[in-house]
């Protein structure tokens, strides 16, 4: 899952980053509003963390921007003013939630976990898929009950494709929320990762289509 935090305030945005990572995902950091903007408008992101109070262009006209560009990634809004006009003006211009500063980095990352699982279509934060059972929340995997380990990539490999089951999923579209922008996307890593995938899950749960993409399914039998 790839993340964008636009916020000023260096120290603040390098806890959000901090805690992020810990958490297996990737993470865009932009310092202003037209970095942030210009980002959002060129890069897929799984959620944003967007402040308001940016320097160069303010947060509510970033995600204005964004909202009438036809963006839909799930936005969570900082405000260092707990006030409820800028909470309204924020849900308004198309905020999906909001924290008012200063918060714990815990409350942050779940709702950020929360926003995810809400695009995506799903109420818990365990993924299933036939044998699989995946917590995003934890990054903890079984196969049929047995514990599973997965490295970072793998993590977000599986849990792209189990949110799209039965989707097929180009080599591109994976590269987009794998990696951050500075990323070879012509590397050949997405095929190495499907491998080792397949290694650890069983070859037949993920299924390759020439030329388009990978697809997560459970095969008949095991249905």
């Amino acid at each position: 899952m790839r993340v964008l935090v636009v916020e000023d305030d260096l120290d603040v945005a390098r806890q959000i980053s901090d805690i992020l990572l810990q958490a297996k995902y990737v993470v865009d950091v932009a310092h202003d509003g037209e970095e942030g903007q210009f980002l959002g408008n060129t890069e897929p992101y799984d959620v944003v963390i967007l402040d308001l109070g940016l320097p160069k262009l303010d947060g509510l006209s970033v995600l204005q921007y964004w909202r009438q560009a036809g963006h839909e990634m799930p936005v969570l809004i900082l405000t260092a003013r707990d006030t409820w006009r800028e909470k309204v003006a924020g849900l308004r211009a198309g905020a999906d939630d909001y924290l008012a500063k200063p918060f714990e980095l815990e409350e942050m990352l779940a709702r950020v976990e929360a926003l995810i699982r809400r695009s995506s279509g799903h109420a818990s934060p365990v993924l299933e898929c036939g044998p699989l059972a995946l917590d995003v929340s934890t990054t903890r995997l079984t196969v049929a009950g047995r514990p599973v380990e997965l490295t970072a990539l793998e993590f977000r490999t599986l849990a792209h494709l189990m949110r799209h089951e039965d989707r097929v999923v180009s080599k591109t579209e994976l590269t987009e929320h794998l990696y951050d922008q500075d990323f070879d996307r012509d590397s050949n890593v997405i095929e190495v990762l499907v491998n080792r995938l397949r290694n650890k899950l069983g070859a037949s749960l993920i299924k390759t289509h020439r030329g388009l993409g990978y697809q997560l399914t459970v095969p008949e039998d095991d249905a």
